[in-house]
C-alpha cells in the first residue's frame, strides 16, 4: 500500500513506454519499488527496464497490445501475479492524423479502440482487482481536447471525451471500496506522441505531468487540469456558443 509519506510499494504502467508513464515511474523509482511495464515488447521497453532497475526497482515487463480485447484478462493477471498493485497507470494512446481520421474509417475505428474501448475493457479489469484488494490508484490519461470537441481533432477529441466519461463515473462506483480515479487532463505535452506538432500556449512536458499526477495523489485530489490555469480556460470555452465557437483558431 502507499505509505505514509506517500510512496507506492507497487507501479502498474499500461502504456510503459510512454514519456509521461515513464515520467511517472522515475518520480516513485527507488530501490524495491516493485514496478510492471505493459508495452508491446520493443528495444524501448527494455531500455526502460533496465533503467528503471539500474534505480534498485524490481521491474517486471508484460506484453500489452491496445486493440487485442481478448489479451487484456491475461495482461491483467500477469500485473496483478506478484501482488496488489498500488498505483495502475492508464497511458497509452494514438493521437492520428486529424483529417485523415474522420475520412478513414480504419483510422477512426483504430482510434476508437485504442483511446476508449480498451481503457474502458481494462478499467473494468483493473476495478475488479483493485476492489478485491480494497485499496489502490487508478491514473487514467484524459485530454483538455475531450472537454469540448473541436472540429481540428474531433475524432481524438471524441474518443478523450468518452475516456474521461468513464473514468469519472469509475471513481464514483469504486469509491466505497475503498479504491480512487485520478482523471488526468493535460494540455499540448512536448513528447514523441507530439512530435513535429508546433508547441502552443501552456504546453508542459511529460515532467510536469508526472509530477502534477504524484502531488495529485499525495492530496487525494480525483481530477487534475496540467497546467492547472487551463482548468479556466476550458471553463470559458465549454460556454462559447456554438456559432462563435466554430470560429475561433482552435
Amino acid at each position: 500500500m502507499i505509505n505514509a509519506v506517500g510512496a507506492p510499494q507497487s507501479l502498474l504502467l499500461l502504456g510503459g513506454t510512454s514519456d509521461i508513464a515513464l515520467a511517472i515511474a522515475h518520480r516513485y523509482a527507488r530501490p524495491g519499488l516493485r514496478i510492471v511495464l505493459a508495452a508491446r515488447p520493443s528495444d524501448r521497453r527494455t531500455a526502460a527496464a533496465t533503467e528503471l532497475k539500474s534505480a534498485g526497482c524490481e521491474v517486471t515487463e508484460v506484453d500489452l497490445e491496445a486493440r487485442d480485447h481478448d489479451s487484456h484478462a491475461a495482461t491483467i493477471d500477469l500485473a496483478f501475479a506478484g501482488g496488489d498493485i498500488d498505483i495502475a497507470v492508464i497511458a497509452f494512446g494514438l493521437l492520428g492524423d486529424p483529417e485523415r481520421a474522420w475520412q478513414d474509417p480504419d483510422l477512426a475505428l483504430e482510434l476508437a479502440e485504442v483511446n476508449y474501448a480498451a481503457p474502458v475493457h481494462l478499467g473494468v479489469l483493473l476495478g475488479n482487482k483493485m476492489q478485491a484488494q480494497a485499496h489502490g490508484w487508478i491514473v487514467a490519461l484524459s485530454s483538455v481536447a475531450g472537454e469540448r470537441v473541436r472540429r481540428s481533432n474531433f475524432v481524438y477529441g471524441s474518443t478523450k471525451a468518452g475516456l474521461d466519461g468513464f473514468f469519472l463515473g469509475l471513481g464514483e462506483a469504486l469509491r466505497d471500496h475503498g479504491v480512487r480515479v485520478l482523471v488526468v487532463r493535460p494540455g499540448f505535452v512536448k513528447s514523441k506522441m507530439t512530435s513535429g506538432l508546433d508547441a502552443i500556449p501552456l504546453s508542459v512536458t511529460p515532467d510536469d505531468v508526472a509530477e502534477a499526477i504524484t502531488d495529485a495523489i499525495q492530496s487525494k485530489r480525483e481530477l487534475i487540469w496540467v497546467p492547472g490555469p487551463l482548468r479556466a480556460v476550458m471553463s470559458g470555452l465549454r460556454h462559447v456558443p456554438r456559432p462563435l465557437f466554430r470560429k475561433l483558431p482552435l
